[in-house]
């Protein structure tokens, strides 16, 4: 893969058309524009990312954290542009120094399919056709449907990531088409899982559906991302990819900690012993003096928490560039953040260990996750039930509840449940 070719402010949507622009934004920075001020983007606010929307206590939503998310990977791409022009200084006339601008546009975007209520969102749904009331689906309906075995696959799979490459390349129905229409580059950059749900394996990751298989195809050719192993549908990720999964990996873990610090899950000298080890014996000597003058505890603990993201997006930075090449060529494996150096590496670890055991499995994060469980597992159901036989009455209602630009009375079961599914992931947990 050659940086050239892999940036490219074409449009996906508006191909035929371009529209010369008098203004200083870059079309990279349009995207992230058109995201902040989108209504899917907006929802995210009443999404929950790992602790229940907040009481008296504001912790992070899905808004708030791909905010944070964004302006990590802004510095991130930045921080790669510079050094990447310094080496390769033919390339500066192209789109290279427009790198922090992409990533932080596909930071913003990389949680809008997210369902409500975090990750069990997308167990409920997944688990609702594995082994609920939707396993009857995988049979010949009595009017003759069936899904195609990819179909259902990717219900099987539900996967958020799959699911904002959908929302970001639909063309909703309606008076007029319209949506994102965002930039190609910003598109394949958002793509963690570049391979159809047919090639998840056990972990259940992937990052199209089988109706967005042209569509991913087009952007990877235009691209010029690499096939593997000859699959049609298996390829390299984009190089960006590494940088916004590297911000989102800084930014959760990160937060996490400091919101669980704030809930009394950790307390304060277990918080700041978790991010004092991320750094050197001399620097955490200088980190001391510094809560000498800055006396407020919580000041403390934001002020050690932006220190370790700042160690964390240098190391990033270092690992990305020591393996551009490896990355061009679709050879690297894993992410970035497990190649960092051994201290902060180790601090990392232990910090992921602690967030499972305490964090993950507190009390109040496994009820809004079994409370979401049950909400959208009771919703497919009825929804479900509402598009496989629309002639019933309450089906009529159900169906007539869900805005025009979903595709609820498509003739292909497929499009129907698949419209159902955008209907609920695009809810919020309120």
């Amino acid at each position: 893969m050659n940086w050239k070719q892999l940036i490219s402010a074409k449009r996906f949507g508006m191909e035929e058309f371009h529209e010369e622009r008098q203004e200083n934004r870059s079309e990279f920075q349009r995207d992230y524009d058109r995201l902040i001020f989108s209504a899917p983007f907006r929802r995210l606010q009443n999404k929950t990312q790992v602790f229940p929307l907040p009481g008296s206590v504001f912790v992070h939503n899905r808004l708030t954290h791909s905010l944070e998310v964004a302006s990590v990977g802004r510095s991130l791409g930045d921080d790669v542009a510079k050094a990447l022009l310094e080496r390769h200084p033919e390339l500066q006339d192209s789109f290279l120094p427009e790198i922090g601008s992409i990533v932080s546009a596909a930071c913003l975007a990389h949680d809008l399919g997210n369902p409500p209520f975090g990750h069990s969102g997308e167990k409920a749904i997944s688990t609702f056709f594995s082994e609920g009331k939707g396993v009857r689906l995988k049979e010949k309906q009595p009017n003759g449907e069936q899904l195609s075995p990819m179909e259902w696959e990717d219900l099987t799979h539900f996967e958020g990531n799959a699911n904002a490459f959908r929302i970001l390349t639909h063309q909703f129905e309606g008076r007029r088409k319209g949506g994102f229409v965002l930039t190609y580059t910003t598109l394949a950059s958002i793509v963690k899982y570049p391979f159809s749900s047919s090639l998840a394996g056990t972990k259940s990751k992937f990052g199209f559906f089988v109706s967005e298989e042209e569509s991913f195809q087009k952007i990877a050719t235009e691209l010029g991302l690499t096939l593997l192993n000859e699959h049609p549908l298996k390829y390299a990720r984009h190089p960006l990819v590494y940088l916004v999964e590297a911000a989102d990996d800084i930014c959760y873990q990160m937060m996490d900690i400091e919101d669980a610090y704030k809930l009394k899950i950790l307390t304060t000298e277990e918080t700041k012993e978790l991010l004092m080890t991320y750094f050197s014996e001399e620097r955490q000597e200088h980190l001391r003096k510094t809560f000498l003058i800055v006396n407020d505890v919580n000041e403390q603990i934001a002020y050690l928490r932006s220190s370790v993201i700042g160690l964390l997006i240098r190391e990033c930075t270092r690992v990305f560039l020591d393996h551009e090449q490896e990355i061009l060529s679709g050879t690297f494996e894993g992410s970035l953040i497990k190649r960092i150096a051994e201290r902060p590496a180790a601090a990392y670890k232990h910090s992921v260990e602690v967030s499972i055991n305490k964090i993950y499995r507190s009390r109040d994060v496994l009820d809004i996750e079994l409370a979401g469980f049950r909400i959208i597992s009771t919703l497919l159901e009825l929804m479900i039930d509402a598009v496989t036989s629309p002639e019933k009455a309450y089906s009529k209602l159900l169906i007539d509840r869900v805005s025009s630009q979903y595709n609820i009375n498509s003739p292909v079961l497929y499009e129907r449940i698949q419209a159902v599914l955008d209907y609920i992931s695009g809810m919020t947990d309120v």
